[in-house]
């Protein structure tokens, strides 16, 4: 069986054939830039793969209420020229196969629920930390949506005592987004947080504001491992950063195996970046089975 993949990001599409054991078979990378130039080019690489489904995961935020009039709608996006777009309807259209979708993040967490390091298990956490921040949450045995779905980046935070920066978000100014995403370190400092690497204050910065994310959401949504993927988190001196401030900051409150053992509890992504390529292959294999149910 041949399973079509979409991993719709901000800058790039990346678009993969995978099978039914989630093992990716090809991909390739198609810029994003607007529905007009970036869409014709996706659908010419799958029109003739002979793909069972389509799995997209994709920036947001997304309408993923199935009963809703704008279901697969990239919605209000600060990506302008995607904002309304019908990314589902125009795929289904193109290639005649059943289409899953999910936010990208969503998708990052199924590659890691079916595939990798969370296997097993009925709650978890993935926050992606890079360009921007999103989170993807699976609490009892199911991806949370809700109204809309998790949008973890934008949670307000106390600052950090020796910081003034005003944030980057433009709907929130001091978020975890618009102080710890990528552009929000190199507006601050001058500099991408690849070139930062030696420069303590940057990631004394970046941890305290992470591990005051994930405590609240420990505190909140008692996940039995959270997996921290994206660029910034390439920066490998952050994760014992983060976890003694996760501690810190719990101080005590709490006493679980996985916080005894927090070096296994926050991780990074196992599937060597390929979660969320992974993650959509099994959005398009669940979508194949929910039709065949419906027509039987």
């Amino acid at each position: 069986m041949l399973y079509g993949a979409l991993e719709a990001g901000g800058t790039k599409m990346v678009c993969a054939l995978g099978d039914e054991n989630g093992r990716i078979l090809e991909q390739v990378s198609i810029p994003t830039i607007d529905p007009d130039t970036t869409m014709p080019e996706i659908i010419k690489y799958f029109k003739d793969k002979d793909i069972k489904a389509l799995g997209i995961a994709c920036f947001g935020p997304n309408d993923l209420d199935r009963k809703s009039p704008t279901y697969g709608y990239i919605t209000t996006s600060p990506k302008q020229k995607w904002a309304g777009y019908n990314i589902v309807g125009a795929m289904k259209e193109a290639l005649h196969v059943p289409v899953g979708f999910d936010t990208d993040v969503n998708g990052s967490l199924l590659g890691e629920i079916t595939y990798g390091q969370a296997q097993g298990l009925t709650d978890a956490l993935y926050l992606t930390i890079g360009t921007g921040i999103g989170g993807g949450v699976y609490t009892n045995g199911r991806l949370l949506h809700g109204m809309l779905h998790p949008e973890l980046g934008h949670m307000r935070l106390i600052m950090h005592p020796e910081d003034t920066y005003k944030g980057l978000c433009p709907f929130h100014g001091q978020c975890l987004e618009g102080l710890a995403a990528g552009p929000a370190i190199e507006d601050r400092w001058g500099k991408k947080a690849i070139e930062l690497k030696d420069n303590p204050k940057v990631w004394e910065f970046e941890s305290f504001y992470i591990a005051q994310a994930l405590a609240d959401l420990i505190l909140i949504l008692s996940p039995q491992i959270i997996i921290l993927g994206g660029g910034v988190m390439h920066q490998t001196q952050l994760f014992p950063m983060i976890r003694k401030k996760v501690l810190e900051m719990l101080n005590g409150y709490l006493s679980t195996k996985e916080l005894k053992d927090i070096e296994h509890y926050i991780v990074p992504a196992s599937l060597k970046d390929d979660q969320g390529i992974m993650g959509c292959i099994k959005l398009a294999i669940d979508e194949e089975a929910l039709v065949k149910s419906l027509t039987k």
